[in-house]
C-alpha cells in the first residue's frame, strides 16, 4: 500500500507542478496582453491608426503568396461589384 501512496504522491506533485507552471504562464500572458494594450494606447496617442497597425501585424505573420492570392480575389470581387 505504501508503494501505491508513494506513486500517488509523486504523480500528485508532478500534476501540481504542471498546473502551477500553466498558471504562471497564464499570468505572464496577461502581463504581455496588458503591455500590448499600453503600447497601442501610446501609438494611438501619437496619432497612429491602431486598427490599421493591427492589420499590418497580422499581415506580417502570413506568407506573401497567401496575401497576394487573397488580394487578387478581393480585387476580383470588388470589380464584379463595381467597387474598383
Amino acid at each position: 500500500m505504501s508503494d501505491a501512496n508513494d506513486a500517488y504522491n509523486v504523480t500528485a506533485d508532478e500534476l501540481r507542478q504542471f498546473i502551477e507552471r500553466y498558471e504562471q504562464l497564464d499570468s505572464e500572458k496577461k502581463d504581455v496582453t496588458e503591455q500590448q494594450k499600453e503600447l497601442m494606447a501610446e501609438a494611438k496617442g501619437r496619432g497612429y491608426d491602431t486598427k490599421v497597425m493591427k492589420k499590418v501585424i497580422a499581415l506580417r505573420k502570413r506568407k506573401p503568396d497567401d496575401i497576394a492570392e487573397e488580394e487578387a480575389v478581393l480585387d476580383m470581387y470588388k470589380s464584379a461589384l463595381g467597387m474598383s
